[in-house]
């Protein structure tokens, strides 16, 4: 363990130092006009609804090279779908670092995946950054894994935010857990237990499923039969819309809360014509604006993105928020970047990304901090609790920690 310590401490410094550094040599991905970064989204698969974080990431790449680029160059972005299957994702990563000379890799989506790929860029030392992921295993892993840094908040976190608010809101309550059997649904797991432990409520039941499953309706007549009055669903959209569709079926009706990577309007939809009685006073956690919220309507953030989604990717739904989020990503990238400096290397670029302190990203909800460490992979300090009332998410707390 010291030995790995030290190990990143040495490569932190490095690149902290060659901020001060002169005119550094070629690297992949870089030339005067030009950067070249890539990743993975699934476009296909049971996650494809995540798919639209890369076009709306191009999206605000594109605006950004309009207008001249960063410090120079033209940001090329360069995603393929993996489909969210990780043996896809390492094929195709390999793909972007060994034939493409990606400068970096960007915006890769999955928990399982970002784990899949994180060794090899390491080891390639090629920066991993701002992946869809906020596994404790990716973000507290800064010291043996410098190059990867996240940028959800952190799934531990995000379950002990669930955990307290429903210690204080119902400290009897029996809790039913559907989990994905990966890091995501394990860690909001984790965080859930240590925030409820000897505060009253009880996890009574739960159940995993896997990434190939086809349907989770054996897992919620389970959880129902445990006697559960609050549902806990840390699950991706496919599989959060099928729960609900079986419990409303098995005339269930608990205290619903979900998972922040499954709340986008259109997926709240189909939930809420499938089972408005469970979807009306769900729980989850929020950290980026609607664009259909009435109260942005006047937002500048919304009216940049409602004009850089029709000028630059036509026929995208403005609605959908991962379209959103993609921007929100990509506008932390062109920040870095820029930080990084004229004299583009990688190293100076894992610098800037390691030292992330700003609310200044017009995409986050008022007063969302991104900061990063040499140790600290969660660039998320906080985020809100949010209900739905079937209509839309409403604001439903202050600023609530996110660790």
């Amino acid at each position: 363990m010291r030995a790995t310590l030290v190990s990143a401490a040495v490569v932190v410094a490095l690149a902290l130092a060659a901020l001060a550094a002169g005119a550094p040599a070629a690297e992949p991905g870089v030339t005067a006009r030009s950067v070249l970064i890539g990743g993975t989204v699934p476009l296909t698969g049971e996650a494809a609804a995540f798919g639209s974080v890369g076009p709306g990431a191009k999206a605000y790449f594109d605006y950004v090279n309009a207008k001249g680029g960063v410090n120079g160059r033209k940001i090329e972005y360069r995603f393929y779908d993996d489909a969210y299957n990780p043996a896809q994702t390492v094929q195709l990563t390999r793909k972007l670092v060994e034939q493409d000379g990606v400068f970096a890799v960007f915006n890769a989506v999955g928990t399982a995946n970002n784990l899949a790929i994180r060794d090899y860029l390491n080891a390639k030392r090629v920066p991993h950054l701002f992946a869809g992921d906020g596994s404790d295993a990716l973000g507290s892993g800064g010291a043996r894994f410098p190059w990867t840094v996240g940028f959800l908040q952190s799934y531990r976190g995000e379950g002990a935010v669930y955990g307290r608010d429903l210690a204080r809101r119902s400290p009897r309550a029996r809790i039913a857990v559907l989990f994905e059997n990966t890091e995501l649904g394990k860690d909001m797991t984790r965080g859930l237990s240590r925030a409820i432990a000897g505060k009253g409520p009880t996890i009574v039941a739960s159940e995993p499923y896997e990434l190939t499953s086809t349907d989770v309706a054996s897992q919620l007549a389970k959880l129902k039969a445990s006697g559960a009055d609050t549902l806990m669903l840390f699950a991706t959209p496919k599989f959060m819309i099928q729960a609900v569709v079986a419990a409303h079926k098995l005339a269930w009706k608990p205290r619903l809360y979900l998972a922040s990577i499954s709340i986008e309007p259109t997926i709240m939809g189909i939930a809420r014509v499938n089972a408005p009685e469970l979807t009306k006073g769900a729980l989850s956690v929020a950290f980026v604006k609607n664009p259909e919220d009435p109260i942005w309507a006047k937002d500048p953030a919304v009216a940049l993105y409602r004009s850089i989604l029709e000028r630059y990717a036509p026929g995208a739904r403005a609605s959908d928020v991962y379209n959103w989020y993609g921007m929100t990503v990509a506008w932390t990238m062109v920040d870095t970047l820029r930080r990084a400096g004229k004299s583009l290397t990688r190293a100076r670029l894992l610098a800037a990304a390691r030292a992330l302190d700003t609310t200044a990203n017009p995409f986050l909800l008022p007063g969302i901090r991104l900061k990063t460490g040499p140790k600290d992979s969660f660039p998320l300090d906080t985020v809100y609790l949010y209900r739905y009332d079937n209509r839309q998410w409403v604001k439903a707390s202050g600023l609530l920690p996110a660790r």
